[in-house]
């Protein structure tokens, strides 16, 4: 029998299969889907600070400012004692899952202030969440902000939770960074439980019609996975933090590859989607076929063992790898050289 468990953020979980933040959470029947399936662990959908704020606004417009200059106007909205809000309702579901899921639930905040990343995440740990996942999610566009600032805003958002959260806090990231594995060093030494590689920036397009800038959601491909895959292999073994990977995981190939550089968990999020919660199921079943087939006794066994550190050609990984694609690559049959 294959031992399928490993360690994430202090977790103990019965195997490295974790379903990112997505809608798959915002239901409790799907959220019980999942776990059927044989998710280790769940990641919660974010709580976004711009929504509470936004909610807010309009809340006092509508219901505690509406006889301002207007006295006819007192009861025109009756005023709402316990209004179900977004956040409370974010808590709230927080709670069920908690109350009905038998595996760890990790809450994914998404902030924008100081007092409001440590207000909300201390709800989050009042609610019942077992972890934190801090989506940062921040486009350096400010061109008097240079990567010092950028790397300073991550470290300071972290110090300030965890000097008042008691919960494990893993930082989900860009792939943007100039420097990761230094940066991801800096996290660790601030006191970071692990990272999330890694974060995907959507893309906004342009209608050639209209010559709006319009918003578009792509799922993720299979292609992507190589990037994570490849920082993960050469930040194995350097620095302390758990490790997982998000983005481009579907098929049984590319888990692998990203237990065999090092991760802890493989998130998966569009495939789910695209193929229903079941589909969980069988990428654990042929992840221990695999497992069985190439004789390993255990994930332990298998993590982090074609890491650089570990890697028959550890240069690979690097810059000779960049060079040898190139030298190696043809052009197909029939085109002009």
């Amino acid at each position: 029998m294959v031992d399928l468990t490993t360690n994430y953020l202090g977790l103990n979980l019965k195997n490295p299969l974790v379903p990112s933040a997505s809608p798959l959470s915002k239901d409790l029947s799907s959220a019980l889907r999942v776990e059927d399936a044989g998710a280790s662990a769940i990641v919660m959908y974010s709580l976004f600070e711009e929504k509470i704020e936004n909610e807010t606004q309009h809340m006092t417009r509508f219901f505690f400012q509406q006889a301002i200059g207007h006295g006819e106007a007192d009861s025109f909205h009756p005023a709402v004692d316990n209004p179900k809000t977004y956040q409370n309702q974010y808590l709230e579901h927080l709670t069920q899952l908690k109350t009905r899921l038998a595996i760890p639930i990790i809450a994914s905040l998404n902030g924008t202030s100081t007092s409001g990343w440590l207000d909300y995440g201390l709800a989050m740990q009042d609610a019942g969440a077992d972890a934190l996942e801090l989506n940062i999610y921040h486009l350096a566009a400010d061109l008097n902000e240079d990567s010092a600032a950028v790397e300073n805003r991550y470290l300071h958002i972290l110090q300030e939770l965890k000097s008042h959260i008691r919960l494990p806090i893993a930082l989900k990231l860009s792939s943007q960074f100039s420097s990761p594995i230094h940066f991801a060093k800096r996290l660790e030494q601030a006191g970071a439980d692990g990272i999330v590689l890694f974060n995907r920036f959507y893309q906004p397009d342009i209608d050639l019609e209209t010559l709006q800038v319009v918003p578009k959601l792509e799922l993720s491909t299979p292609a992507e996975a190589l990037l994570r895959i490849r920082w993960t292999a050469l930040m194995y073994g350097r620095v302390k933090l758990s490790l997982a990977v998000t983005g481009g995981f579907q098929q049984t190939p590319e888990i692998v590859k990203a237990l065999l550089a090092g991760a802890d968990i493989v998130q998966l999020c569009s495939v789910l989607l695209m193929q229903g919660p079941e589909r969980l199921r069988d990428l654990l079943t042929e992840l221990e076929n695999w497992l069985v087939e190439h004789e390993y006794e255990s994930i332990q066994q298998l993590k982090g063992s074609v890491s650089q550190q570990h890697a028959i050609d550890p240069s690979a990984y690097e810059r000779a790898n960049y060079v040898q694609v190139l030298d190696n690559y043809s052009c197909p049959a029939g085109v002009l050289r």
